[in-house]
């Protein structure tokens, strides 16, 4: 496959090509921020706080769902007084029982295993997925709260309700207001990235033209920052079949910063060919720890001394939430884009639910 840029900026092309509506999908998050924020109200997720705070929160979720469990806990921050862990597997972790909340999300049958586990076992529960799913009624059966999602429903579908729950445990101040300036900021993102937008003026397009024909390594400059570089790198595996490693600084200085000089990190400038080389992608939050910066300043500059390419994303200031879900907006244009450009329909892989048959057999 060959990348060609030329075809983002053709709107006939990136239509056909689209069959799944991504663009447009992405393109919804603001609504999905509004539609979960109110699913989640009317769901009464506040019923959680009448027992006070919890020991601990566990999120149980893979994929999309479990990533929202690390959005929860980089919102929340270091100063919240509940340790928050994410479980992506089957089983729930032996120290967990009745003075710790789980909160299941998703339909996927590791979540289920998980919070039936979180039942047996005496826990508060809260859950958000499928209307009619075997998780609402085990959580109906506890008479716990359960979050429906609605169809088309991505990482805000889970992540709003998560976020809705933890305030109403005072976890971290996010209300309505929030949740609309979001809404407001996602609505810019997706100005600014829409389709007739051409590429030079686009950053979505040009993040795309940017990863493409380079190996990105996705670097975050803090705990929040991570959870994007982390979003990002799943969803160029993902929707652009394209292969990609993330990082959080200052901890990828301790391991991943070796690549630079790898056989990867070369270019051969006389090669008949084009060959894919690293790329460092760093997202920088408005908020960094003094020695992570200082360590990110050095990683860029060790990057260019070396002939590595290197990209910068910059959250813009305001609440953690704020800063995370525009990044992450962007991240997920620049993925769609590149799967079009490659010429590759960005709809559902086939290898992933053909893994799922597989284990389900």
């Amino acid at each position: 496959m060959n990348w060609q840029p030329e075809q983002l900026d053709d709107q006939a092309y990136l239509a056909g090509g689209d069959s799944a509506g991504m663009l447009v999908s992405v393109a919804s998050s603001a609504a999905q921020i509004r539609t979960a924020h109110r699913a989640a109200v009317e769901s009464n997720v506040d019923t959680i706080a009448s027992e006070g705070r919890p020991r601990a929160i566990v999120v149980a979720g893979m994929g999309v769902a479990g990533l929202a469990g690390d959005v929860l806990d980089a919102v929340c921050g270091y100063g919240s007084s509940v340790p928050i862990t994410t479980v992506r597997g089957y089983r729930l972790p032996g120290w967990v029982g009745a003075a710790d909340l789980v909160m299941a999300a998703g339909d996927d049958e590791e979540t289920l295993a998980v919070a039936a586990e979180a039942a047996r076992r005496g826990c508060r529960l809260l859950a958000v997925g499928s209307k009619a799913s075997s998780l609402q009624a085990l959580v109906t059966r506890r008479n716990a709260p359960f979050v429906p999602t609605s169809p088309g429903q991505g990482l805000w579908g889970y992540a709003v309700p998560l976020l809705t729950a933890a305030a109403s445990l005072g976890l971290v101040d996010a209300g309505v207001d929030l949740f609309e300036s979001v809404a407001k900021r996602l609505e810019d993102v997706a100005h600014r990235c829409r389709p007739s937008s051409e590429s030079f003026i686009n950053p979505g397009k040009t993040l795309a033209d940017e990863i493409a024909e380079t190996i990105p390594m996705i670097w975050g400059s803090s705990r929040l920052m991570a959870v994007a570089a982390h979003r990002l790198a799943t969803r160029l595996n993902e929707t652009a079949r394209y292969p990609a490693l993330w990082g959080e600084l200052p901890e990828a200085g301790h391991n991943q910063v070796a690549a630079f000089d790898g056989p990867i990190a070369q270019r051969d400038i006389f090669a008949d060919e084009p060959s894919r080389s690293l790329r460092l992608l760093v997202l920088r939050d408005a908020e960094e720890h003094p020695q992570a910066a200082k360590a990110r300043q050095l990683a860029v500059r060790l990057a260019q001394d070396r002939g590595v390419h290197v990209s910068e994303i910059a959250a813009e200031p305001g609440h953690a939430l704020e800063r995370l879900a525009t990044v992450i907006a962007l991240g997920d244009y620049a993925a769609v884009y590149l799967s079009l450009g490659y010429g590759i329909d960005p709809a559902l892989v086939s290898a992933i639910a053909e893994l799922r048959a597989r284990i389900g057999q």
